[in-house]
């Protein structure tokens, strides 16, 4: 059984700095894009960042400049380094993979859309 674990969120003040990794577990043999999306409270979840398998990357427009998508495939962990970060980017933060080839009762097949637990990020003096 394929998981997603973030860690690294946190109460952080206007301008500070903030990195989040998520880490893949379990049967992985190789993981598509990975990304990062964030929901605040009464608002839809979106888009963050995203990065391929190759290292290209997307970034939201609210972000660019300010955050940067990584990831080591080796580890199967993406990251996610928050710098100046604002108030408005208080929310949950989720991690996703588009796409894993793993193994499931012992047969490999690729497996869709996995989602993390979401880690907190809190701005505010």
């Amino acid at each position: 059984q394929v998981q997603l674990v973030e860690s690294g969120g946190g109460l952080v003040q206007p301008g500070g700095s903030l990195r989040l990794s998520c880490a893949a577990s379990g049967t992985i043999f190789a993981i598509n894009a990975m990304g990062w999306y964030r929901q605040a409270p009464g608002k839809q979840r979106e888009l963050v960042a995203i990065i391929t398998t190759g290292g290209r990357t997307d970034y939201a427009d609210s972000v660019k400049g300010r955050f940067t998508i990584s990831r080591d495939n080796a580890k199967n962990t993406v990251y996610l380094q928050m710098n100046s970060l604002k108030p408005e980017d208080t929310a949950v933060y989720y991690c996703n993979a588009d796409q894993i080839a793993t193994k499931v009762g012992g047969i490999p097949m690729y497996e869709y859309d996995y989602w993390g637990q979401g880690t907190q990020v809190t701005v505010s003096s």
